[in-house]
């Protein structure tokens, strides 16, 4: 579904991905694991186009989805017309609007009324914290609560592929586990993920496969139940 093939990115003069190549097959989620400064945000927001400053530029590699090359592909064009959507660290919802606003805000470019009505309601299904708050304000919210409301504003989008930044960043253990069932469920129906994330614990748990980033570059990959094996990987990250 997503192939990556040698990417070489930089911001200005400073190159911050060196060439990493990988894939995620359609129905998987997939978890990109690595310390602060590992490059991990860097990918999520080349592959969603994002023009500078906040996103990096190319200089070499190739991105393919679903046979499409989006290197030449704008950001609006990555989410309306390929699907894929972004939750980004800092979850960057619009505090001073109401839950239904943040998700109505999100099926701006849609016309499918009747999709638009059955996802809404997929997304009180799986957080039903947010359906009790719908016509809250979403400063409002709890941390955790507004992560909720940043997964269900991609939702919203209509995409099926859905990359997130550092979801559990910021929440208690407890709020943690029901994200992830959360996206394990959102998995198991159809919505393939590329998940960054430092709790290994939990993305090696959840994730299909991972690819481990150092400083630009990928130096392991595999299943996640090997790699939650894997004595580099549990000295490093597990503890």
């Amino acid at each position: 579904m997503l192939e990556v093939i040698d990417l070489h990115v930089r911001y200005g003069n400073i190159e911050a991905l060196h060439g990493i190549s990988f894939t995620v097959r359609e129905g998987e989620m997939v978890a990109l694991l690595g310390a602060n400064g590992a490059g991990k945000t860097t990918t999520l927001h080349t592959l969603m186009r994002l023009p500078p400053p906040e996103g990096p530029v190319v200089t070499k590699g190739t991105i393919r989805f679903r046979g499409a090359d989006l290197i030449g592909a704008p950001a609006h064009e990555v989410v309306a017309a390929h699907g894929i959507g972004l939750v980004p660290e800092g979850r960057h919802i619009f505090g001073n609007l109401t839950v239904m606003e943040n998700l109505h805000i999100a099926t701006f470019a849609r016309k499918d009324r009747a999709a638009i009505k059955q996802d809404l309601d997929r997304v009180f299904a799986l957080f039903p914290r947010l359906a009790d708050r719908k016509n809250q304000r979403a400063d409002t919210l709890s941390g955790g609560e507004q992560q909720m409301l940043a997964m269900g504003r991609a939702f919203m989008s209509g995409v099926r592929w859905i990359l997130l930044d550092e979801p559990s960043m910021g929440l208690s253990p407890l709020l943690m586990q029901e994200l992830f069932r959360v996206l394990k469920e959102l998995n198991e129906t159809g919505t393939t993920i590329l998940v960054v994330e430092q709790n290994a614990h939990l993305a090696l748990r959840y994730a299909h496969r991972a690819y481990v980033l150092e400083t630009g570059r990928i130096v392991m990959e595999g299943p996640a139940h090997e790699l939650a094996q894997n004595p580099e990987i549990k000295r490093a990250y597990l503890g």
